[in-house]
């Protein structure tokens, strides 16, 4: 909440305006392309990150697939993990988001004109409607983040299992998928620090349908999650080892 705080007081010459033009934006969705609600998301999380002292360190962007159609796997760690996402990714996406967050100032704004599914995790025939509608969304060509965790972790970056279902739109659609490791996005929101923080989003290496056509998703969900897990551990490893 406290970097929250500074966000907004140290861009207080910017924030009206682009509240109110997010607002606009949210209101009328459809009246945008995902390519001009990515630019002003983009200008927004920008000035947010510069003026909470947040700094995006990105590896791996080479990875993601060129041709749009794909979905994002992430690790979840908290609020601040889809803002992270919205600055280092080098394509639009939308989102899978829980319905519980779809009161919240801003991330309703923004989940609005990421033009997100909303996902009632307690309403099994509805996240089956979701998931028939991503897949539907991905093989038209648009781009999908799901954090298949379900729930932030509450471990920093310790990683919880990953549901099999989350992978159901990914292998329905037969699409790229690609998996993301993200190091220390707890620290801008949950840790009750204004310190400056350094945010790492690595994009890891596609899985095409071929690479998992025979797998089940269960399988799927254990491979992206060991991938990601493996990707955590070497970075955390390499800062220990420059520190000393």
């Amino acid at each position: 909440m406290n970097r929250i705080v500074m966000m907004v007081l140290r861009n207080w010459y910017y924030v009206p305006f682009k509240w109110i033009k997010l607002c606009w934006y949210a209101a009328h969705a459809d009246k945008y392309t995902d390519y001009e609600h990515n630019l002003l998301l983009r200008d927004i999380v920008y000035h947010a990150n510069k003026g909470g002292r947040v700094t995006i360190k990105v590896t791996g962007q080479e990875y993601v697939p060129q041709k749009n159609g794909f979905m994002y796997f992430p690790n979840h760690q908290g609020m601040y993990d889809m803002l992270a996402m919205l600055e280092a990714s080098p394509a639009p996406f939308s989102a899978v988001a829980k319905k519980e967050i779809k009161d919240i100032p801003f991330l309703k704004q923004v989940l609005a004109c990421l033009r997100a599914f909303l996902l009632d995790r307690e309403d099994v025939r509805q996240a089956m409607t979701v998931i028939s509608n991503v897949t539907k969304e991905v093989e038209k060509g648009r781009n999908y983040l799901i954090f298949a965790e379900g729930t932030r972790s509450k471990e920093g970056n310790k990683t919880q299992e990953f549901k099999s279902g989350s992978f159901k739109a990914a292998t329905r659609a037969k699409c790229p998928i690609v998996p993301v490791a993200l190091i220390d996005a707890f620290k801008p929101f949950d840790s009750g620090t204004i310190a400056p923080v350094t945010v790492e989003v690595h994009f890891l290496k596609p899985l095409y349908y071929d690479d998992y056509r025979d797998m089940k998703t269960k399988e799927l969900a254990a491979l992206v999650k060991a991938r990601i897990d493996e990707e955590i551990c070497q970075k955390i490893c390499q800062k220990c080892t420059n520190k000393d």
